[in-house]
């Protein structure tokens, strides 16, 4: 009787030390992160965190101020720009007129813009637009390429501009009613098409100069044609809706979000990798790592602002970051973006 008595005390505490053990396990990325939140070098963090597993969130908090001058702290459901997250969403509304059977992305774009000036037309396709191959400059339009298409990546705004010309064109409908219409969908209620109204919903971006002093900007300078790939007002917690929809089939067909996380072209990134990885339509794909990533960075000093989303199909977890401020060095500037993710990768959550 006392050896059962001692036998059930034993495993009762083992019981106990397992459950201790796992709960501290599961909230040592929780911890990590607090940590790392607190560090002033190389740069102060000024931003949320946002990490959703399979629909239930995993951690969520805010740091730091949305109005440096005001001193009014930060809020989780604060609204931020996309900066280049905006790809992602301009390239699935792309890839629904597809399946509408109204855009072939294989064919040049004087296909669907015939009276565009510029002779490149008559060669650049949508694929290569949505995929950074189409030789377009980074922010301007220009009467020439700087190599032939399809030959090379190199990152283009404008050519998520030009691509969205073509979306508008070939649906009948504005770009504000096709994103305010895809977010309704989303069940992203506090995300929205940055226009007169919405933008006032802004959180103010800061423009961390080389010497460490900020410039606050009161609103985005950005025009209407770098909305397509450069700017579009969300929650972090509506990022996270965004890639339960994306990646879980709500938006596209299979076959279609298969080309869109398919890719013929590499390329690397600071965030992600040493080594070049995957860009899709508007996403990186990191799927020759251990841990299979698709994501997007986005950054812009000038307007403020830094945001990082990434997904892990196998887990269903979203790991999401955005900051109101926009670092001139840009050695420093993914910092936190960088850390957080390697403290992801080694937690429990994507085991």
């Amino acid at each position: 009787m006392k050896n059962l008595f001692r036998l059930a005390s034993v495993a009762v505490a083992l019981f106990f030390t397992s459950c201790q053990s796992s709960a501290q396990q599961k909230d040592e990325y929780s911890a990590k992160i607090d940590s790392l939140v607190k560090i002033t070098n190389p740069r102060s963090f000024n931003g949320v965190v946002y990490i959703q597993q399979n629909g239930k969130q995993k951690y969520s908090k805010a740091f730091g101020f949305s109005n440096f001058n005001k001193k009014t702290p930060l809020k989780i459901s604060d609204h931020f720009s996309t900066m280049s997250i905006a790809k992602q969403i301009t390239a699935t509304l792309i890839l629904q007129e597809v399946e509408n059977g109204t855009i072939d992305l294989k064919v040049p774009i004087r296909t669907y813009l015939p009276d565009f000036q510029y002779s490149w037309a008559d060669s650049v396709t949508v694929h290569q637009l949505l995929n950074h191959t189409s030789g377009l400059y980074s922010d301007a339009l220009k009467p020439d390429l700087k190599f032939r298409s399809g030959t090379e990546f190199s990152y283009s705004n404008i050519g998520y501009s030009v691509a969205g010309l073509v979306l508008e064109k070939q649906s009948g409908k504005k770009f504000e009613d096709l994103v305010t219409a895809l977010f309704k969908k989303c069940k992203m209620s506090n995300s929205f098409y940055p226009n007169e109204t919405n933008s006032k919903f802004l959180i103010k971006g800061h423009t961390i100069r080389k010497d460490g002093t900020f410039r606050l900007n009161e609103k985005s300078e950005f025009g209407t044609d770098y909305y397509f790939g450069s700017h579009l007002i969300v929650t972090a917690p509506d990022l996270a809706k965004w890639n339960e929809a994306l990646h879980n089939g709500k938006l596209l067909k299979p076959a279609t979000y298969k080309m869109m996380t398919n890719y013929s072209i590499t390329n690397t990134h600071q965030v992600f990798s040493e080594n070049p990885i995957g860009y899709g339509y508007g996403l990186r794909i990191n799927d020759k790592a251990q841990i299979n990533e698709i994501g997007h960075t986005g950054f812009h000093p000038s307007e403020g602002f830094t945001a990082l989303n990434l997904y892990y199909p196998k887990t269903k977890t979203s790991v999401i970051i955005m900051e109101n401020v926009g670092n001139e060095n840009f050695d420093i500037a993914y910092y936190f973006e960088q850390e957080v993710r390697k403290i992801v990768q080694e937690s429990v959550l994507l085991k």
